[in-house]
């Protein structure tokens, strides 16, 4: 027991010597590590005061090169400033100078004005001295001759200017004579010469229209195709556009009669479509036909451009444009109708420019004197006064619409615009193989014909063909039967017998068809 209570104390005490030891090496471990970093630290600032030395002696360099530098830019500013204010200074100085010189010239002016002022007004002032001398003089003279001649002086002024005047009124009535005479004896001789220049200076081509049309073939078996199975093809060509096919023994060639242009045109185009296509029944006759048609409204306004174009004619109502393009397809008395007034324009323009007037309004004047000729139907109003209401409808200017009315003398001729259209209308109409009388009047008879058939209730078409000798009239189905077709061609033929006037017999027929379509889907 006592053995181990003395291992405990020893233990303890040896515990208690060990730790005492261990402090005693520690502190002597830090007391060097604190003289170390003493050493440590007293370096440090040593090279610390070193390099602040240092930076501090490049800052103040620094510091003086930047004051040196600031210092030289500033000093240029001045000089620079300095510089200017002198040469503002300069510029002031020469101003000043400048100003002085002028107001010295301008005082000098004013001196001289002054003295040319006062030399004025004594001039005046003499001036009025003379004159009032002048006066008195005069006055006085015109007493004396009071008193010799024994007349005042108004009266003596009546009686001069009483002479004056009733020689003046001989001498002028003696110069008017002269004027009229020399006019009468020149005006026909220069009218002459205008009209000749003018007709010289334009060429024209004649104009003669014809009813027929041919239309040529590669071989003769096409005719066979035309004709078709028992004649149903010609047959449907010559109701879809009313004019006459005649087949007969001319190599390669078909004639196409008829006395309207258009219809013929139309006929003459949609057989060329249908030779070409190859495929010719009724069904695709009547569909190119349409077509045809179509085509030749769109080209009678192409026609119309041109025209305007060609002319130097600007602004138009479409409508007088299209009016213009189917004057392609009329005739006045033979004459191609637009051939015609684009020759009367021409001549109007060139007379006008002779007589010193506006050669664009006459030459629209000129183009536009006959678009009364151009619609089908007949009215009882003259184509002159037709067509000068159509231009003042569209808008047309007075001059033109007084020269388009008055070129037949239907109305009075108030712009000198009118006249000229009358004399190129004339020189147009009247020279050599212009016009046929028999044409027109011929192609009036057929017109006439068809009218009588369309005052028919139920008639749908009507053709002229074989020079008039036959009126084929095409009837509407729901309206007219069989036997009212029949009994409405012997009313035709009556009206036709009592109303007109032709050579020979006329043949009425009355076609009506019955047709039952559907379309498979």
């Amino acid at each position: 027991m006592d053995n181990i209570i003395f291992l405990i104390i020893a233990s303890v005490a040896g515990l208690i010597i060990g730790f005492i030891i261990a402090k005693i090496l520690e502190r002597n471990k830090a007391s060097e590590i604190i003289r170390t970093a003493k050493k440590n630290s007293e370096s440090i600032i040593r090279d610390a005061k070193s390099e602040g030395e240092t930076i501090k002696k490049d800052k103040i360099l620094q510091a003086k090169e930047k004051f040196i530098e600031l210092k030289s830019e500033h000093e240029k500013v001045i000089l620079s400033r300095d510089k200017k204010i002198a040469e503002a200074e300069k510029r002031t100085r020469d101003k000043e100078s400048q100003v002085s010189n002028e107001l010295s010239k301008s005082k000098k002016l004013n001196e001289e004005l002054q003295e040319k002022i006062k030399n004025y007004d004594k001039r005046n002032e003499y001036l009025e001295k003379k004159q009032n001398e002048l006066k008195k003089l005069h006055k006085s003279q015109v007493q004396q001759l009071e008193v010799i001649s024994g007349l005042s002086a108004e009266d003596a002024k009546e009686q001069l200017v009483e002479s004056l005047k009733e020689q003046a009124k001989t001498d002028s009535m003696s110069l008017i004579q002269d004027t009229i005479e020399e006019a009468k004896l020149t005006a026909q001789q220069e009218a002459k010469k205008i009209i000749i220049n003018t007709i010289q200076r334009i060429g024209t081509e004649e104009a003669i229209e014809n009813c027929v049309s041919v239309f040529n073939i590669e071989s003769d078996d096409v005719k066979g195709r035309i004709i078709g199975r028992e004649g149903r093809n010609i047959r449907a060509i010559e109701a879809a556009t009313g004019v006459e096919i005649i087949v007969d023994d001319t190599p390669e060639a078909i004639i196409l009669s008829c006395f309207d242009s258009v219809r013929r045109e139309v006929a003459r185009l949609s057989l060329h479509k249908l030779v070409t296509d190859g495929r010719i029944h009724p069904a695709r006759i009547e569909e190119v036909v349409r077509k045809t048609r179509k085509q030749i409204d769109e080209e009678i306004i192409e026609v119309g451009k041109r025209t305007v174009i060609d002319l130097g004619i600007h602004g138009l109502h479409p409508e007088l444009i299209k009016t213009i393009g189917r004057m392609k397809y009329r005739s006045s008395y033979g004459q191609n109708l637009l051939q015609h007034s684009r020759e009367v324009a021409k001549l109007c323009g060139v007379m006008a420019s002779e007589l010193g007037l506006n050669p664009k309004l006459a030459k629209r004047a000129g183009l536009l004197h006959d678009i009364g000729k151009v619609p089908d139907t007949e009215t009882e109003v003259p184509h002159a006064i037709l067509g000068m209401q159509w231009a003042e409808k569209y808008g047309e200017k007075a001059e033109v619409c007084n020269a388009i009315g008055a070129h037949h003398d239907e109305v009075e001729m108030t712009s000198l615009i009118s006249p000229i259209i009358q004399v190129c209308d004339a020189i147009s109409g009247a020279r050599p193989g212009a016009r046929r009388q028999v044409l027109d009047s011929y192609i009036q008879r057929l017109k006439d014909l068809e009218e009588i058939a369309f005052a028919f209730d139920g008639v749908k078409k009507a053709y002229a063909i074989q020079a008039g000798r036959e009126l084929r009239v095409i009837v509407e189905s729901e309206k007219v039967n069989d036997e009212k077709a029949a009994s409405l061609s012997f009313e035709i033929s009556q009206k036709v017998q009592t109303d007109m006037t032709y050579p020979g017999q006329v043949k009425v027929t009355v076609i009506r068809e019955t047709r039952a379509v559907n379309i498979a889907k």
